[in-house]
């Protein structure tokens, strides 16, 4: 019985080394810093200026959250283009795919770094609740919602961001397929399409259609609603996308 415990310790070691020596190099570059002063200089200014924070006169995150998927749209991917295309480019994904580790443990360690770094971003946007608590009385359980549903959110765009950089040795590429792939994401469900899809499409293909919206399922937690369709929608997409990673790599293995 004791194989398979140190066979699993083993494997969470790998990931844990591997994404510590990823999230330490994310903040050893300048890049890191650019991107956090971006989020939180964007994030203030949809939320205060475009969203009319003040004068509407509610504590409310409403305005902060519903720009969260415009805003990773670009953000995401500028932070996860280059996980395996650097990789490619230098030629080190060799060594790292030889090494005595599964390919899936250095794919979710990756996966992982990243992850953190963006929920570290996200927790820098406190002063902003701290903000609204001070001008009123909002509904916090509803901010924490909001801010589960963000996480998940980021979590979907980079894992298909991973699946992109896994593609080519080109980060730009990289960065454009997962733009592509997440504005897909994002209009599948945007009002302005489903309303035009109602126009030729029946309201079952639009209901499939709005299904596939990061939109739809991000609604809820704005709301302050955590529902378990929609956490497996965006545990679904991440798994997904993590597996195609594997497969591609595999293949790059193989060849």
């Amino acid at each position: 019985m004791s194989r398979p415990t140190l066979h699993h310790t083993h494997a969470l070691d790998n990931i844990f080394a591997i994404a510590k020596r990823e999230l330490v190099s994310y903040f050893t570059s300048p890049v890191a810093y650019v991107f956090l002063v971006i989020f939180l200089l964007l994030a203030g200014f949809f939320t205060f200026t475009v969203g009319n924070f003040f004068e509407r006169g509610e504590a409310s995150l409403a305005a902060f959250f519903s720009w969260h998927p415009w805003l990773y749209l670009v953000l995401v991917p500028a932070v996860g283009m280059r996980l395996w295309s650097e990789e490619r480019r230098s030629g080190t994904m060799e060594l790292l795919l030889t090494m005595p580790l599964n390919p899936w443990e250095a794919i979710v360690a990756k996966f992982l770094a990243s992850w953190i770094f963006l929920a570290i971003g996200l927790a820098l946007t406190f002063p902003i609740v701290l903000t609204v608590n001070l001008l009123g009385e909002p509904d916090n359980g509803q901010l924490v919602a909001g801010y589960i549903g963000s996480f998940l959110l980021s979590g979907a765009y980079l894992a298909l961001t991973c699946m992109t950089s896994a593609l080519t040795r080109n980060q730009v590429i990289a960065f454009i397929l997962s733009v592509v792939l997440c504005l897909f994401l994002i209009l599948a469900g945007f009002n302005p399409v489903t309303d035009l899809l109602t126009r030729w499409a029946n309201p079952a293909v639009v209901e499939v259609v709005a299904a596939f919206s990061v939109v739809t399922h991000f609604d809820g937690f704005q709301k302050g609603v955590i529902d378990s369709r929609d956490l497996l929608f965006f545990l679904s997409v991440i798994g997904f996308a993590l597996f195609a990673t594997s497969v591609i790599l595999r293949n790059h293995r193989a060849g």
